[in-house]
Formats: structure tokens, sequence, C-alpha cells
């Protein structure tokens, strides 16, 4: 827990769902709702023994099976299924990798710099991404006072959060890489708002 003026608080724990088919192969997936492969389950079950000493006052998780079922494999009881925690919509990207996009751009495109196009579904700035993000964070911070918080969702999505509790921009969640089945802690020194932990299992 980190202290802050006025007594200990809580941690963020910002928990990305595990592996898919469309993760280990590199396609940016939003709304395409893909189960957990079985290395994915099992990476949620071993999360368990890693939260068991915290308590969560909540756990609000993305409405992608791949996120819900990450949390029921590891132990966590969803108390809010939170629409601003979907992954980032990828538009016209959606299935593709960054690999096959820059082969078609012809030049080293990344969702960071460049952003998203039109397809089956619009596209999302990261402005907009932010702000929901942002609307996730002012809730679940006041919850802070009585324990952690646990949001189990995606990870381009985790990282534009983890950008703004640090008060960066949302481009710079291209700084915070979130490997599937692995989590952050978001957390204060003090008054300030930090990075405590990452990439844990």
């Amino acid at each position: 827990m980190g202290e802050v003026v006025g007594g200990r608080v809580g941690e963020i724990i910002v928990l990305r769902h595990g592996q898919t088919e469309w993760s280990r192969s590199g396609q940016h997936t939003s709304v395409t709702d893909l189960p957990l492969l079985p290395e994915g389950e099992e990476q949620a079950r071993d999360l368990q023994k890693s939260l068991a000493d915290r308590r969560f006052v909540e756990v609000w998780v993305s409405p992608r099976q791949r996120a819900r079922r990450t949390a029921d494999l590891a132990g966590l009881v969803p108390t809010r299924v939170e629409e601003d925690l979907v992954e980032v919509d990828y538009g016209g990207y959606e299935g593709r990798t960054t690999t096959e996009i820059r082969a078609e751009l012809g030049h080293p495109w990344t969702l960071w710099t460049d952003g998203t196009i039109p397809g089956a579904t619009p596209g999302e700035t990261l402005a907009a991404v932010a702000v929901r993000v942002d609307r996730v964070l002012a809730q679940v911070t006041e919850r802070l006072p009585d324990g952690d918080v646990a949001l189990v969702a995606h990870g381009h999505v985790l990282r534009v959060l983890t950008a703004r509790w640090l008060g960066l921009p949302p481009e710079n969640g291209a700084l915070f890489a979130l490997p599937a089945g692995s989590y952050g802690i978001l957390g204060h020194d003090r008054e300030r708002q930090v990075l405590t932990g990452w990439g844990k299992r």
C-alpha cells in the first residue's frame, strides 16, 4: 500500500486478460470476442496466488469474455461490468497485425503515433480512450481509502489508463507494454500517483 497525506489507501491492480489466439499472433483485437486459449486460462489461474492477500473492494471487468473469464479463473468476483474498459476500437485494423499494417502503409505505423482507420467499426482516437479511462479512474479512486481495486481488461486500454494515472498524455501508453496474463500496480508515494509494479504474475 502507498502512504498518502491523511493515511493509507489501496492500490489499483490493472490486469490484462490471458492469452487468446489473436494476442498470441499479434492481431489487433477489440470487438472480436475471442475466448482464452488453454495457456491463457492457466495464466489466469496462476494469478490467484499472487492476488490472494489483497482485499478488493471493487473488481471491474470489461464485458468481453476474455476479460470476464480471466477474472473468474483468477478468483476475482466482479462488482461491475464496465463498458469503459473495452479495448481501443481498432476500426479497419481489427484482426490485423502491425507487420501487415506497416507493409500496406509503407511506413512504421503504430497505434500510438498514427491511430486507427474506419472499418466495420468507426475506430477510436487515443483522446477518446483517455476520456473513458479518466471516468474509470475518477470513480475507482474514491474507493481506494477502503481497499484495493482490480480492473480486468485489455492491453492498450490499460496502458492508456496507466499513462493517465501518472498524469501523462494517452500517447505515453506506448511506454507500458503489458503482457497477456500479467498485471500492474498503480499506487501512491505520499500524495503522488505512481507505478509501483508492472508485468507481474
